[in-house]
């Protein structure tokens, strides 16, 4: 890996990611919200930023939206970057979000489901047909005290804006997101927060990973302890 960046990118202030799990494979870390996952506009993205602080080459194996906290997983070397990444690609990770909305829902659990179609100026809609449509399972709590509706999401799908257009379907978009008319705050209020698979490295025996990671930044609600494990949840 070079020691330098190239010209056009912005070098690292600090070390922003906190190790949360790794193994000779992978490294799982938290994004924290607004850095983005590639570089632009000589902005230094996560994998850039990612290599420099671990000082080796690293393979992004799925994403989040710049304004998404959380959970990423990064591949140590090829091999497990394509191990990793049939994975996501034939949804064998389950992935399970945190978001939060001053706003009030039109039901406090179940489905949202609905073709996504590209709206204006980057943004997606949710429509009423299902020819091929994104998918979300969530529930929520509300905390009385703050006043704000946590949801836990589950997205059995990997639509661009998904849970952020799934949210403002609900008539509850999520807290920061000025996109989809979100309350103002001081962040987007959208957080991965658990991924759960098995890892099945060759001439090993299986392994089921379940990787968790709380927000780190923010006033959010209190957290329902039940949701500590979510996958009997949902």
């Amino acid at each position: 890996m070079p020691d330098t960046f190239p010209p056009a990118i912005t070098p690292p202030d600090s070390q922003p990611f906190s190790v949360i799990d790794q193994t000779e494979d992978w490294l799982a870390i938290h994004k924290p919200a607004g850095i983005g996952m590639h570089s632009e506009d000589g902005e230094a993205g996560l994998v850039v930023l990612a290599e420099q602080q671990f000082a080796c080459p690293l393979w992004p194996v799925h994403r989040l939206d710049k304004v998404t906290s959380g959970i990423i997983l990064l591949a140590k070397n090829a091999t497990a970057a394509a191990r990793l990444s049939a994975l996501f690609a034939e949804h064998k990770i389950q992935k399970y979000y945190l978001a939060q909305s001053a706003q009030k829902p039109k039901k406090k659990q179940g489905w949202i489901k609905g073709d996504m179609s590209k709206g204006r100026n980057g943004s997606w809609l949710l429509q009423r047909s299902s020819h091929n449509p994104a998918i979300t399972r969530f529930i929520s709590h509300y905390d009385e005290q703050q006043q704000k509706r946590l949801f836990l999401l589950k997205p059995l799908t990997g639509r661009t804006h998904q849970l952020r257009v799934a949210l403002k379907s609900l008539g509850a978009a999520i807290d920061g997101d000025d996109r989809y008319g979100g309350e103002s705050a001081d962040r987007t209020y959208l957080h991965a927060f658990m991924l759960c698979f098995r890892d099945e490295v060759s001439g090993a025996d299986p392994q089921d990973i379940v990787l968790t990671c709380l927000p780190q930044h923010g006033d959010w609600a209190a957290l329902p302890d039940n949701w500590l494990t979510p996958w009997q949840l949902l």
